[in-house]
């Protein structure tokens, strides 16, 4: 293990609490929640996902920061330091690199939705001020646009995770989430004063019970809580590691999911009404059979159109709906990056900041020859990393977290800024759950995607 003094830490306590939830909050909180929810019976979806989240992925996420808060390091030596056994050690290392190919695939294909909605806002700025053949240019689908759009992404990113974890991470993250926050108070203020919305508002807000014991529902919430806290992502892992050993960690990682699951909650009280009043002006939403139309491409095609049907105004908000996009792909990218810039900075003994591009311009290589093979290799690589590859990593993490760490050891660390963790009715379950639980709802997220 890493000695504490001679890692970099977050500076403050907000700072750390911002960042971890930047990186869990990405597009599946502003795009895919709401769009889970729209296509899940809304209020009964909203129910169910509020109750699983705290009941099944907030334990998953304390296991993950405390990993790695326990190890000090990247995700390969923290999963080494769980166990003195060398068989276990070299199995968790193999884990660790396993959890680490995570984010490196997912910022491959992340970075080129990053890079639409890119070049979406700047779409919407160049129709603002009249540049119209420039917005229609930055609005279609070719290889030349997907591919400027990615790459200004990921210089993006590259700039914020080569400044470290005090001058990058947590500077910009401190910036962006109170940003995201006010972009949403401003859009929200904004889409309650069209007709339609108080409609909206009613379907994501009062729940049909007789819906609430859908099987798919119940999957479909398990499956979103489960990644919009990145559990089996690395990145909460890498994040913990950077956590100081004062601080109550349990304490911290509700912080985190509290602040996500702010995000994903207020995000639906924007996109769920939008959609309503996108209907009132004649754009069609549901299908016959009550299905969501256009799920996959809604922020791109819906929303846009519910804004351009309100003239001026709705044209200037566009623009602040797309940098709201933005900015919460950033916040996660950003973590994404930072796992395998951790591993190489440790490892070798690298300077930061030309590991950062380094790794970055490996992995933007690869999304670059996604963009130019995009109908076959886009749609296959986001299935084998969202539902193969962080799904068996999130299991494994719980396996070797409940069941080769050891008992007190765990207990340890955890009551490391927390001395009576051990007495509290959570640290009296939260082992049973890492063992049980934990291992069970992943291996019930696994067996639905095959399903």
């Amino acid at each position: 293990m890493k000695n504490e003094s001679s890692r970099e830490t977050f500076g403050s306590r907000i700072g750390f609490i911002l960042s971890a939830a930047g990186a869990a909050v990405g597009l599946g909180n502003i795009w895919g929640f709401p769009t889970q929810a729209a296509s899940n019976g809304g209020g009964a979806f909203l129910l169910v996902y509020l109750v699983l989240i705290f009941v099944v992925a907030f334990p998953m996420l304390v296991v993950e920061m405390a990993i790695g808060r326990y190890g000090q390091a990247n995700p390969v030596d923290s999963m080494r330091s769980l166990n003195k056994n060398p068989i276990a050690q070299h199995v968790g290392a193999l884990v660790g690199w396993l959890g680490l190919s995570v984010p490196s695939i997912v910022l491959a294909f992340y970075s080129i939705v990053g890079g639409w909605i890119i070049c979406f806002l700047l779409a919407a700025i160049a129709g603002l001020v009249g540049f119209s053949d420039q917005a229609s240019w930055l609005k279609g689908f070719s290889i030349e646009r997907n591919l400027f759009g990615t790459l200004l992404f990921y210089m993006l990113t590259i700039l914020i995770v080569q400044g470290g974890v005090k001058r990058g991470i947590e500077k910009w993250s401190t910036r962006l989430m109170p940003a995201l926050f006010a972009l949403f108070i401003i859009l929200f203020i904004y889409i309650m004063m069209q007709q339609g919305a108080i409609e909206g508002l009613k379907h994501y807000l009062i729940p049909h019970f007789d819906k609430v014991w859908d099987r798919k529902l119940i999957l479909a919430a398990m499956g979103q809580g489960f990644f919009s806290l990145t559990i089996g992502g690395c990145s909460m892992l890498i994040y913990g590691s950077y956590l100081s050993k004062k601080e109550n960690l349990p304490k911290m990682a509700l912080s985190v999911t509290l602040l996500d699951t702010a995000v994903a909650f207020v995000a639906g009280l924007v996109v769920l009404p939008a959609m309503f009043v996108a209907m009132h002006n004649g754009v069609q939403i549901y299908a016959d059979d009550g299905s969501l139309l256009s799920s996959d491409t809604l922020v791109f095609t819906v929303l846009p159109l519910m804004f351009k049907s309100l003239g001026l105004l709705g044209q200037l908000f566009s623009v602040i709906f797309f940098l709201l996009l933005t900015i919460a792909a950033l916040t996660s990218s950003i973590s994404m990056l930072e796992c395998p810039v951790a591993l190489m900075s440790e490892r070798f003994n690298t300077k930061r900041t030309p590991t950062s591009w380094v790794l970055g311009i490996i992995i933007a290589l690869f999304s670059a020859v996604i963009v130019y093979h995009f109908g076959t290799m886009f749609g296959l690589v986001v299935t084998l990393a969202t539902q193969y590859l962080q799904p068996f990593a999130a299991l494994m993490f719980c396996l070797f977290g409940g069941w080769v760490w050891n008992r007190n050891a765990k207990f340890k660390e955890l009551e490391s800024g927390f001395a009576e963790f051990r007495n509290t009715k959570f640290g009296k379950i939260w082992p049973w759950y890492v063992r049980f639980v934990c291992p069970l709802t992943v291996i019930a997220i696994i067996w639905a995607s095959f399903d």
